[in-house]
């Protein structure tokens, strides 16, 4: 399996930053580069910058406009040229399945970058950098994630699982459009809706049971935002609980009195969270091999990624 990826080419391990060093992440060299093809960029090398180079900053004008110009010399400014580079580039995306960027860089963070003003004091709450806030405009639907932030459990899984999402969308839809796709998809997807967004999960059936009304393109594009969106949001403790008792319930049938006792204790443990997601989960695994159910083994919640990335450990 290879899913492309852009990254920032520091966050690879490329020499690219200002000081002529990187900034490479452990996780995304020795896990994900398994699974995943970076496709790394450096704006401000794009742009013709030289390694090393001056330090550059986010400039808030009195107007509330955002520039990027360089450190020292506010005159030398970089805005129109890294937007123009950013829009050129982003254009060649199509295949990318999800981008990782640089933290707090001006030009690649994601959130909370240092917005400067003409006295040197900073706007609070930051900005987003000229390139990722250019990427984030075009495209609203790829999953994009900070370096930093993949130190994070919670944060790491939802953004793998995303760019897997994604890329599953991509292979059984966009490559095969048709209704019959959208509705194979959907329905592999619909305990991940449940987990992740009750809301989406409720709306977004009575779309896909309407699909004849809609020109497929058309159809495409939406379903494609308001399903990344559902997903961003975080699986909390709670909805994946309902979930567990959802599969459990394909059960009632099959097991005894005193494995329904028991898978429903291992519910109620990981409820309270004394027990991870993979604990329950594994039992109810278990159960799908003895008793197959042809719904339950198509449903992506059970094996979202490659188990070896070990992303449900801390969930």
């Amino acid at each position: 399996m290879t899913i492309n990826v852009g990254i920032s080419a520091c966050v690879l391990g490329d020499k690219v930053r200002f000081d002529g060093g990187h900034k490479q992440n452990r996780f995304v060299i020795d896990e994900l580069a398994q699974y995943m093809h970076f496709k790394p960029v450096c704006p401000e090398v794009g742009i013709g910058m030289p390694v090393p180079r001056p330090a550059i900053r986010l400039l808030q004008l009195p107007s509330g406009e955002e520039r990027l110009v360089d450190t020292k010399n506010h005159e030398i400014d970089h805005t129109d040229k890294m937007i123009a580079f950013a829009e050129k580039k982003i254009s060649q995306f199509d295949d990318l399945c999800g981008y990782v960027v640089c933290a707090k860089s001006p030009t690649c963070g994601m959130e909370r970058v240092k917005l400067h003003i003409a006295n040197n004091n900073t706007v609070p709450g930051g900005a987003v950098g000229i390139y990722t806030k250019t990427l984030m405009a075009k495209m609203p639907w790829l999953p994009i994630e900070e370096d930093g932030r993949l130190n994070d459990p919670v944060l790491r899984e939802n953004f793998v699982f995303r760019v897997f999402a994604l890329n599953d969308f991509y292979k059984s839809v966009r490559d095969n459009l048709s209704i019959d796709a959208f509705v194979k998809f959907h329905s592999r997807y619909k305990l991940v809706l449940m987990a992740h967004s009750p809301k989406a999960y409720k709306s977004m059936g009575p779309l896909v049971a309407n699909i004849k009304d809609w020109d497929l393109d058309e159809f495409y594009q939406v379903y494609r935002q308001q399903f990344m969106d559902a997903i961003k949001e975080r699986a909390s403790r709670k909805n994946k609980t309902n979930v567990l008792m959802h599969l459990q319930g394909y059960f009632k049938r099959s097991l005894t009195k005193e494995q329904k006792q028991e898978l429903n204790a291992l519910i109620l443990s990981y409820k309270e969270g004394n027990q991870p997601l993979l604990v329950p989960l594994t039992m109810i695994k278990h159960y799908m091999r003895e008793y197959p159910d042809p719904y339950l083994q198509i449903q992506t919640f059970i094996d979202p990624y490659p188990e070896e990335l070990k992303l449900r450990y801390g969930l």
